[in-house]
């Protein structure tokens, strides 16, 4: 029945998702005729409106830009891959290696939605290349579709864009709620039961999604995870003093004992408080660790950059539709519209399934809250509830359908050498227990803690 599911969703899924960036364009045309035709504003208005928001997020862009891009280098560091490598020769059978692959990314997402991202890409195909080597048939696309779960949670963990950015010092928000600490948000009872609830029960759906043997496709051949030399001098052997100094692992101790200072120094005085800044900064530190080297991290970068290019084309278009939205007064009528049809109870809820549905269109956390968020906390403030549940609400919506939206999926197919068709219908069948879960978590679990 799962894998029945699961091909009818991959059909859907090749016939109906473009590029994100044809979303973003699309929703940005049907923001300017809702403003004209609900809110009464002329086209020229509404063209300003756009104007005046599409560059309001340069920093956010950047940040969110820096927080995959850092992520993602660490995840292809040497020690991550030789600790995956590690990881990969433990399971005996293939509903262990598709499990393995889950907690890995589940468990690297929850630290950083970049490094869950690579992680659990490189753990698919390590995971799949081993057990072929001991015989174990794994399917493969299935593997890599456990791989993905870490984008499915990173709402629940260190790098949750909307908590973080309400705990950021200027966000864009801050007049309306000022400033909502880590503890309300990522750290809170309820958030912390769904997430285990979703570690627990999310590996043994992709288990049970596992085909038979005889309808197995295994990893090819030349699916192998091979790290890139370190080219430290010149071909006839002699080394040049720039060449010492890129390659002088000295250099990067100049920023990591700082660096490491500074971080210890700050959870010292304030607790266990994280931000945007402060996550990125960490991930950088730990990178320069694992490279040892500046030209070993330059040159990840250099690879890794290619991964944040959508971010960077795509924000602005986001902060244009926050303008026209803001601008033309469709904020207060979405908002009143949402309270319509809430009540205090039911609001979390409607507000997940709201965000579910606009990440189809603006497939992003961050660009997702400058349009949204502003809405849901209006229509949140405006029934009683809680700005944190509401953070939370919202953060379930947009990372819940992220299993059908390919725009992530960018990087894990490139790892995996696989097409989003291969591996959407299995994510698409875990969303809908993942949507119980994560339904049930934000409705029951805010009031029991209060």
């Amino acid at each position: 029945m799962l894998q029945a599911a699961g091909a009818i969703c991959a059909r859907v899924s090749r016939q109906f998702i473009p590029n994100p960036f044809i979303f973003a364009i699309l929703l940005s045309a049907v923001v300017y005729l809702m403003g004209i035709v609900i809110t009464h504003q002329s086209p020229a208005q509404m063209v300003g409106h756009w104007y005046d928001g599409f560059w309001n997020l340069l920093q956010f862009s950047m940040q969110m830009v820096v927080i995959l891009l850092f992520g993602y280098v660490l995840a292809s560091s040497p020690p991550v891959r030789r600790a995956v490598s590690r990881a990969a020769a433990l399971p005996r059978t293939a509903g262990q290696a598709v499990m393995l692959v889950t907690v890995l990314a589940v468990v690297f997402g929850f630290l950083s939605w970049g490094l869950g991202l690579i992680v659990g890409a490189i753990a698919a195909r390590e995971v799949c290349s081993q057990a072929k080597s001991r015989g174990i048939k794994v399917h493969y696309p299935l593997a890599a579709a456990a791989g993905f779960s870490g984008l499915i949670i990173f709402n629940f963990g260190l790098s949750a864009s909307a908590p973080l950015l309400v705990n950021t010092q200027n966000h864009f928000l801050a007049d309306q709620i000022g400033l909502i600490p880590v503890s309300e948000t990522i750290f809170s009872p309820a958030n912390l039961i769904t997430f285990l609830a979703y570690l627990i029960v999310i590996p043994l759906i992709y288990r049970a999604m596992h085909p038979n043997p005889e309808d197995v496709q295994e990893v090819s051949d030349d699916e192998v995870v091979a790290e890139q030399p370190n080219d430290a001098g010149q071909e006839d052997g002699t080394t040049t003093l720039a060449e010492k100094l890129e390659n002088a692992a000295i250099l990067n101790w100049m920023l990591v004992v700082p660096g490491l200072g500074y971080l210890v120094w700050h959870f010292y005085t304030n607790g266990f408080d994280l931000n945007l800044n402060l996550v990125n900064f960490a991930l950088l530190v730990f990178g320069l660790i694992a490279y040892r080297t500046p030209m070993a991290y330059v040159n990840a970068i250099d690879d890794g950059i290619r991964a944040c290019g959508q971010i960077v084309l795509q924000f602005p278009l986001y902060a244009g539709i926050m303008g026209m939205m803001a601008g033309s007064g469709l904020v207060t009528v979405f908002a009143n519209w949402l309270v319509s049809i809430s009540t205090p109870g039911t609001f979390p809820l409607l507000a997940m399934v709201s965000a579910g549905v606009v990440n189809l269109m603006v497939p992003s956390a961050g660009g997702q809250w400058a349009v949204q968020g502003p809405l849901l906390i209006q229509a949140g403030q405006s029934l009683g509830v809680d700005n944190a549940v509401t953070v939370l609400a919202f953060g379930y919506g947009d990372q819940l359908t992220n299993a059908i939206q390919p725009m992530w999926m960018l990087p894990l197919l490139g790892v995996t050498a696989l097409k989003a068709r291969d591996v959407v219908g299995y994510t698409a069948v875990m969303m809908l227990f993942a949507f119980a879960i994560f339904g049930l978590g934000i409705t029951l679990l805010p009031p029991l803690f209060g």
